[in-house]
């Protein structure tokens, strides 16, 4: 019989693994939201977010235009209570979020950013060589944390439009398959698949194995096309099914660290099991709490990311540069010269941005910041690739 890790293994293993992350930078590399590419690592190392002063951030998804109001004001009233634990406001906000999502709060778990719980659900599904399977190129860091702890990752590229192909994934899956990973919109391509497509997908994959449903960037959809997109109806069918979602986007609460999933109780308690201590704290939980009601602050930030975004689509298509169809704030594109030039020579022009390795060659992936940031990063870009 196998053996399974308890949480003191859990607990155990943790601390090893941290200890480890000092002395060998390689680790480091595989937790990284997203692979270091071969041009990132010459730049600046193992850490493609280190590079300080002032830059324009196109390298990280962050939102331009958060925290809202609302949620500042929140976390200025809030701050008499940092002498408190917040065991009630957890439960508040799971209350909050399960009102909001249709499910009893028992179907809901908080964690430091959606990231934290990714890794919870890597370590409960990866143990004793588990199998993820998923897209490539995606978020890794489930798989990556997994891989830490001896699991087996499966990787199936995209399709020529670069989304997930869901019928080469259906094809892949086997009798060891612990868990099925989908991003849809997809990070770091930005693209869309049809509900049509992967919803029958999940229903089907739920019935053999676990289907984490990543929806870290549907808010950037508009409100009907979330409806269609989110994969909470499955949850709410008490299938097989759990659905990651996050502050760290449209709510402009990545600083904060604060993201839930949804899925049965039974779900929850597996992945759960795997948290250390009190994970969020009292002020991200008033930001959040803030953030969820706050339909004008999403709408301007959707709008304003729509129209930046349309800045850069309109630069590529006048290159006659190929990239994905994003419904996101971040597009990605073949790079059109090397991408250690691009990242040296972008940098000397204070933008930061991503460069990933995928299929042989160098894809870059550029955030979407302000409509005056997108100005700045396409005139230098230009001037860059020229």
């Amino acid at each position: 019989m196998k053996a399974q890790l308890s949480r003191r293994d859990w607990f155990k293993s943790s601390l090893a693994l941290t200890a480890g992350l000092t002395l060998s930078p390689m680790f480091v590399d595989k937790l990284f939201a997203g692979p270091v590419s071969a041009a990132e690592r010459h730049q600046w190392g193992i850490n493609p977010y280190s590079p300080n002063g002032n830059n324009i951030r196109l390298n990280a998804n962050e939102n331009p235009y958060g925290p809202s109001d609302k949620a500042k004001e929140a976390i200025i009233q809030n701050l008499g209570e940092s002498n408190r634990y917040p065991f009630v406001a957890q439960s508040e906000l799971r209350k909050m979020i399960a009102d909001k999502e249709g499910v009893d709060a028992d179907h809901v778990h908080l964690g430091a950013g959606s990231g934290a719980i990714l890794c919870e659900a890597g370590v409960a599904y990866g143990l004793n060589n588990g199998e993820i399977l998923s897209g490539f190129p995606t978020f890794t860091e489930m798989m990556d944390y997994a891989k830490v702890f001896n699991a087996k990752w499966d990787k199936v590229n995209l399709n020529d439009k670069l989304e997930f192909d869901y019928e080469a994934m259906a094809s892949r899956i086997n009798s060891k398959t612990k868990l099925v990973f989908v991003c849809n919109p997809n990070n770091p391509t930005g693209t869309l698949v049809d509900p049509s497509i992967v919803s029958p997908f999940c229903q089907d994959m739920s019935k053999k194995t676990l289907v984490y449903s990543d929806e870290a960037y549907l808010e950037f959809l508009e409100p009907e096309m979330q409806k269609k997109v989110t994969n909470i109806d499955l949850v709410k069918k008490g299938m097989n099914v759990v659905v990651s979602r996050t502050f760290s986007k449209i709510y402009g609460l990545a600083g904060l660290r604060i993201g839930y999933i949804v899925a049965k109780p039974d779900l929850i308690k597996k992945i759960s099991q795997y948290q250390m201590g009190i994970p969020v704290s009292q002020h991200a939980i008033a930001a959040a709490k803030a953030s969820l009601g706050d339909t004008e602050f999403m709408s301007l930030s959707r709008s304003k990311n729509t129209e930046a975004r349309g800045h850069l689509e309109g630069y590529l298509k006048k290159k006659g540069f190929s990239h994905g169809k994003s419904h996101t704030n971040f597009m990605f594109f073949p790079a059109p010269i090397d991408g250690k030039t691009i990242l040296s020579r972008m940098q000397q022009k204070n933008i930061l941005m991503r460069i990933w390795d995928y299929q042989d060659m160098e894809w870059c992936r550029v955030s979407i910041g302000s409509l005056d940031e997108m100005k700045q990063f396409t005139q230098a870009f230009d001037e860059v690739i020229s």
